[in-house]
């Protein structure tokens, strides 16, 4: 596939708030590492550059990035919620020439394949908005932003994340389904995490 001219965003500067007071979602174990530096190694995978967003007051989310080959930024406005990461990214990417892929953080069940098929649609039509989706179809994650809507993503405002500008432009959406529930799995809870856990397939099982 040739090079896809486009930067991945991990935004990771939320507050984890739903996890209580010890905890970070963004540092529980996913296969013997912090989730964040297990999505930052698949979003380097690509062969792509990388940027994570952070908060200021997170530093063990700095520590799980050590020696990984991504950019680190800690955007102004991080209580404004997700938009404050989508404008860093965008901002990003816009000044290196490039398109966006908004890559949540907190989904362990993306995998390089679904990657690539993403950016095997991109480089085919870099005009189109590509969002990845579950088996069914419902609307989730990845989503590739073309070049000429980032000015739009830098007035980005609110926790809602690309929700407003996704719903300017429908008719430019394509939604790709990926296996199973991997565009939509997010953890945000304790629960969530225990649930997922108990439910999921040891690694390496052939079983299923």
């Amino acid at each position: 596939m040739p090079a896809a001219p486009l930067l991945i965003l991990l935004p990771a500067a939320g507050s984890s708030s739903r996890m209580g007071p010890s905890r970070d979602k963004l540092t529980e174990d996913l296969d013997g590492e912090p989730l964040l530096r297990n999505r930052a190694r698949l979003a380097l995978a690509t062969g792509l550059p990388v940027l994570v967003t952070l908060p200021p007051d997170r530093p063990a989310r700095l520590d799980a990035l050590s020696g990984l080959a991504v950019d680190v930024v800690f955007p102004e406005g991080v209580r404004d919620g997700m938009s404050a990461s989508l404008r860093a990214g965008a901002a990003e990417a816009a000044g290196r020439g490039l398109a966006l892929m908004v890559l949540p953080a907190d989904m362990p069940e993306l995998t390089l394949p679904d990657l690539q098929r993403l950016l095997a649609a991109f480089v085919a039509d870099p005009s189109r908005i590509h969002r990845g989706a579950s088996a069914d179809l419902r609307p989730g994650h990845p989503v590739i932003l073309p070049a000429d809507l980032l000015p739009e993503a830098l007035r980005l405002t609110g926790d809602q994340g690309a929700k407003p500008l996704l719903q300017a432009h429908p008719a430019r959406i394509t939604l790709h389904p990926l296996p199973g529930t991997h565009a939509l799995t997010d953890l945000d809870t304790p629960e969530a995490w225990e649930a997922w856990r108990a439910q999921r397939t040891p690694a390496g099982s052939t079983s299923g």
